[in-house]
């Protein structure tokens, strides 16, 4: 009799054991997966401030005065106002075609008054983060909320859109974002 039990304590124990071993690996995984899901999304929150950086960057050198009185350098705006027009219902902007518009780069550097953001390099390390954008000239219409005055000298709105980029280095999404610009200046037709 007093063998028996000792048999059942021991079949018992080893139920336990399997038990406590199986919520344990299962406790594992679910760690592992949180933690895939938070790198993950961590990734996606840089190559997004990638993406806003590189539209800051476009903004900030658009409006550095020392880039707009200097002759010899164009602001990303001008740059664009003078390449291919950007047909929004036929043209993509997208962040691979770096032939048809205007490119810039951020690093970790940051922006440089006085400077086009064109050096390479990258945006965030650990991970390596990439950050870029695209403008091209849209249109020149006339602007909403303002008069055309006789004699204003054909003031005109020319609407400009920067697509910003971001990309973890080895990765193949990239992240987007865009910003349409319409900026005040002369007519075309004026000129």
């Amino acid at each position: 009799m007093k063998q028996q039990q000792q048999g059942m304590v021991l079949v018992f124990a080893l139920i336990m054991l399997l038990c406590v071993t199986l919520l344990g690996v299962a406790a594992v995984s679910t760690s592992l997966s949180q933690t895939k899901m938070a790198n993950s999304v961590q990734a996606q929150g840089l190559t997004f401030d990638a993406a806003e950086a590189a539209i800051a960057g476009v903004v900030f050198e658009s409006e550095d005065q020392i880039v707009l009185s200097n002759v010899n350098l164009d602001d990303p705006l001008t740059a664009a106002r003078q390449g291919l027009t950007f047909d929004p219902q036929t043209d993509t902007l997208e962040c691979v075609n770096d032939t048809d518009w205007i490119n810039r780069q951020l690093t970790s550097s940051g922006l440089t008054k006085g400077q086009q953001n064109t050096a390479t390099g990258n945006f965030h390390t650990q991970p390596d983060v990439t950050s870029w954008s695209r403008t091209a000239f849209v249109q020149e219409k006339p602007c909403r909320g303002s008069s055309n005055v006789i004699g204003s000298g054909g003031l005109r709105c020319h609407v400009f859109v920067v697509r910003g980029c971001g990309q973890i280095d080895g990765k193949r999404t990239i992240t987007a974002n865009s910003l349409t610009v319409a900026v005040f200046g002369p007519s075309s037709e004026a000129q």
